[in-house]
């Protein structure tokens, strides 16, 4: 068979609903500034779907730090990848800043989160090692199992007797290979919003030998008294061996970094292929970098608005009935009951009439019936906003359970 025919067919379990969703329910366009308000379609949307936790992406310090970057070196700077010509002063800083803001002897900074995490775990294992993970691990961290030869244990989300007993299996095998055991958790999980259980888990190297990964994407800049993570939340920053951290989030950038040991470190430096064989990160997101990392340390009244606004969102849907699931973090799902059509429709109906707008999961990638409308609270957000969203959301779900999305045909994005 010709690739291209195979590839024409198998669109994969969300692609297979691109004509009906494509431009609207996938691939949506928010243009504008970066915030609460953007515009959707030709009109002001009340935004519930952006990565920026503490309000850094249009502050102007930011901007400014940004401009100055850019004109200064260019969007080409430094040119090649680190170890052959794109190393920098700044990259160098910039990872001195941040190995000391998680309280590591080191830190490496990395292109993407994505690619990095990957590559992470492709270079920390070999065959005769066994990694141990979280069955609710973020695809990046599934894709780096796909990528690295060692034999992989799963444990139940967030259970730790169930880790425990992988534990003892990984245990067993490695005895046989001279090998080691790597344990990888997320800090934030950023669906259902829970925390990796990392006090626990950490207290488990008592009893296993084992290094502990810990992909902190959504923890990182949100979590602990200074916001250096989740491992900074339950007093165990220390025992995480290697924390990941990414610039998408709560720095409204893109880049990542991890943080560990020196010699760890050096290693990484020399062995992770997706940054070997990449371009340095660019200058002026290096610089943009530094400046967004003094403002999440020197200005924690970020923070605290984002968990004021995170709080009257989970407590005022909770206190009209809305099921936001185990979260206790800031990422706030709220579960309903319906088909994908009529998910569909709910969407649909908060965007158009509601000026809403907000992400929707389905299955597959949670089980049928279940939908989930996920909404990510900022320190931009309001109280008014917070305040709308929950009456909104009330109505719709009113509406879900008498059965009114049920009256129309799944809509078809194509022809609006």
């Amino acid at each position: 068979m010709d690739i291209f025919e195979r590839v024409k067919k198998q669109r994969g379990n969300i692609g297979q609903y691109a004509k009906e969703a494509h431009g609207y329910f996938a691939f949506p366009k928010l243009e504008g500034e970066i915030g609460p308000r953007m515009m959707f379609r030709g009109k002001e949307v009340l935004n519930w779907s952006l990565n920026n936790y503490i309000g850094l992406a249009n502050d102007p310090e930011v901007r400014k730090a940004d401009a100055e970057a850019a004109a200064r070196w260019g969007l080409a700077y430094p040119m090649g990848a680190r170890m052959m010509s794109g190393q920098t002063s700044r990259h160098e800083y910039l990872e001195s800043q941040l190995a000391e803001f998680e309280h590591k002897p080191d830190a490496f900074l990395l292109n993407f989160g994505y690619q990095g995490m990957i590559s992470i775990i492709d270079c920390l294992t070999s065959r005769h090692d066994c990694i141990v993970y979280d069955a609710e691990a973020h695809a990046c961290i599934m894709d780096g199992l796909r990528v690295s030869p060692a034999k992989r244990y799963v444990y139940v989300h967030n259970d730790m007797d169930s880790l425990r007993k992988q534990l003892e299996h990984a245990t067993k095998y490695v005895e046989t290979t001279g090998g080691g055991i790597l344990v990888v958790t997320e800090g934030v999980f950023g669906m259902a919003g829970d925390l990796g259980k990392l006090d626990e888990i950490t207290a488990m190297k008592s009893e296993f030998n084992f290094r502990l990964l810990v992909d902190d994407a959504h923890g990182f800049g949100t979590m602990g008294p200074t916001g250096a993570g989740t491992g900074e939340h339950f007093g165990v920053q220390d025992k995480v061996d290697l924390y990941f951290g990414t610039f998408a989030k709560a720095m409204a950038g893109f880049g990542a970094f991890v943080a560990t040991d020196e010699d760890v470190c050096m290693s990484l430096r020399y062995n992770m292929r997706s940054q070997m064989f990449a371009k340095s990160l660019t200058m002026p997101m290096v610089e943009g970098a530094i400046k967004r990392l003094e403002m999440l340390k020197t200005q924690p009244e970020r923070r605290e608005k984002l968990w004021t606004i995170a709080h009257a969102l989970q407590e005022g849907l909770k206190a009209d009935g809305m099921n936001i699931g185990i979260t206790n973090s800031m990422v706030t799902p709220v579960y309903l009951s319906g088909s994908v059509a009529e998910g569909m429709q709910v969407v649909f109906d908060l965007r158009e009439n509601y000026n809403l707008f907000c992400s929707i999961v389905v299955y597959p990638v949670i089980p049928k019936g279940q939908l989930l409308l996920r909404l990510i609270p900022t320190a931009e957000h309001t109280m008014e906003d917070v305040e709308y969203t929950i009456k909104a959301f009330k109505n719709v779900a009113d509406k879900l359970a008498k059965g009114e999305y049920n009256k129309e045909l799944l809509i078809d994005a194509s022809k609006l």
